[in-house]
């Protein structure tokens, strides 16, 4: 519905299309008139809450503007608006849906949370805990058998190995209490996620049940938590390594235990994807990309913009082709300016995981550091140029260098050749990515590259006008090519997997 003439849209009989009906059906979410209740009321094969229009409970009253209904949904702000929200600036350029969709696409999520819940991680992890009472079997009768393999070494020794025999078997018991206390511990954990994924059900079943979008808004799903499944423990169970009996090294020839080894795996358990039975492997995980919000800058044809760095959820550092960097926030307000310590045009820009803006600036050779408004050098290197820069998951730098002769580069981004090139955390070759199947050589241009939390790739194909997403493994998913982009270049992904595209000529 165009949000320009959604208030003149006449609302109809969901029965008999009579204009402006006076009631409504909470529960099937359709609008009636007086004559059709009777109907509708009639199909018993499904619960009805029929109300007045006025009371229907889908449609809050505006927390700005007192005694108006909120029709539709700013998804950009996350919160129902009305139609006086929508003549004020501050949701100017903002992506907004009728607030009925919107509630449906909760429940999806809701239905979604729900079923995973019910058919993966509650059930994986009862499997887990049910598990444990086997390792504690087994733990009891390998201490069984070590009681008696003790017990007859002792038999064979003479009377003054018996407090070496005792002092073992003591040692394997608290061998065996430290055991089974680290069993205790975690079967305990496992039990009280599981409770706690069993109210998380409980609570989406009745959220599911209710037409309160404040509620709905309000919910947050745990399911990324519970999908952290418990750590598996590896235990080195202990043994006895007897000795021939030698009455003159009487303690060193008992033996002992090999010593308490518990190791625990984070990822000894494995969780499917949800979605991984039903969801084909090149299926595209939405349906559409939509454009949030345009964030218009003062870059264009004459500067052009080069690339982009998210700082938070919503605000992004930009640089082009002049020595200024500028933080922008979404709703295309100029923040703040930093221009870069020589004067001359930075290569590159990234953010630290505590805010704080990196530059490259290949003129002086330094890598910098923006710490409030005080430019501080972290490196400065002899005999190379640094170019591209970007910050790990553990906070270090990762820098593309060339040499002063531009014949070695210690990492080459290969867009010239039109591939992407993975490797792995300590170097080693994974894949390349020459583009789709279907891609004649030479047609693939890739330019910026990012991750999603998804751990797909996103890469810009800047000449084809797109963007190509992959999966974690190089496997081509599908394009970004309705969102009328134009040369797209150099992007960046938030932590709400929110996608920011610079484009060179635009701008935007």
């Amino acid at each position: 519905m165009d949000r320009r003439t959604w208030a003149q849209d006449v609302l109809r009989c969901h029965l008999c299309e009579t204009p402006n009906p006076p009631m409504y059906c909470d529960i099937c979410l359709i609008h009636l008139c007086k004559a059709c209740v009777g109907e509708h009321l009639s199909d018993e094969s499904l619960e009805h809450r029929v109300v007045a229009f006025k009371n229907r409970k889908f449609s809050p009253e505006c927390s700005k503007h007192s005694k108006k209904l909120c029709e539709l949904y700013c998804e950009l702000c996350g919160i129902p608006i009305c139609v006086q929200c929508i003549s004020s600036d501050e949701h100017l350029g903002h992506k907004q849906v009728e607030i009925l969709k919107t509630l449906e696409i909760k429940k999806e999520v809701l239905q979604r949370d729900l079923l995973e819940l019910e058919r993966s991680i509650h059930p994986k992890y009862q499997d887990i805990a049910s598990n444990i009472p086997v390792q504690k079997a087994n733990l009891n009768e390998n201490s069984k058998i070590l009681t008696t393999a003790l017990d007859k070494h002792g038999e064979d020794l003479h009377k003054e190995i018996d407090i070496a025999i005792q002092k073992l078997k003591s040692d394997m018991n608290e061998m065996e209490s430290k055991h089974l206390a680290v069993l205790d511990k975690q079967e305990h954990e496992i039990k009280c996620s599981i409770s706690e994924i069993e109210q998380s059900i409980a609570d989406l079943k009745k959220l599911l049940n209710s037409n309160d979008i404040s509620l709905l808004s309000a919910y947050k799903s745990k399911n990324a938590e519970f999908r952290r499944l418990p750590p598996k423990l590896t235990f080195s169970l202990p043994h006895f390594t007897p000795q021939k009996n030698n009455k003159e090294q009487i303690y060193q020839q008992i033996g002992s235990l090999s010593a308490l080894s518990i190791k625990t795996e984070e990822h000894g358990y494995t969780l499917d994807s949800p979605g991984a039975e039903s969801s084909p492997p090149n299926k595209p995980l939405f349906d559409e990309p939509l454009i949030i919000a345009d964030i218009n800058t003062e870059y264009g044809e004459s500067n052009t913009l080069r690339s982009v760095s998210c700082l938070g959820d919503d605000d992004v550092w930009t640089f082009g082709g002049d020595n200024m960097m500028r933080l922008y926030n979404l709703h295309s307000k100029l923040v703040k300016s930093i221009q870069a310590k020589s004067g001359k045009i930075p290569e590159d820009v990234a953010v630290t995981q505590s805010g704080e803006l990196v530059y490259t600036d290949p003129d002086d050779r330094t890598v910098n550091i923006v710490k409030n408004t005080q430019i501080q050098t972290v490196i400065r290197i002899q005999g190379w140029f640094p170019l591209f820069i970007c910050v790990t998951s553990s906070g270090d730098l990762l820098v593309v260098m060339i040499r002063d002769d531009e014949i070695q580069a210690k990492v080459v981004p290969d867009n010239k050749a039109g591939a992407v090139v993975v490797v792995n955390k300590v170097g080693k070759f994974r894949f390349t990515y020459t583009g789709p199947p279907s891609t004649t050589k030479g047609s693939f241009n890739p330019v910026g590259i990012t991750t999603d939390s998804q751990s797909q790739i996103l890469t810009t194909d800047s000449n084809n006008h797109r963007i190509h997403i992959l999966d974690q493994d190089g496997q081509f998913l599908h394009y970004i090519n309705n969102c009328h982009l134009q040369f797209p270049y150099g992007i960046c992904v938030n932590s709400k997997d929110n996608l920011f595209v610079a484009e060179p000529t635009t701008g935007v």
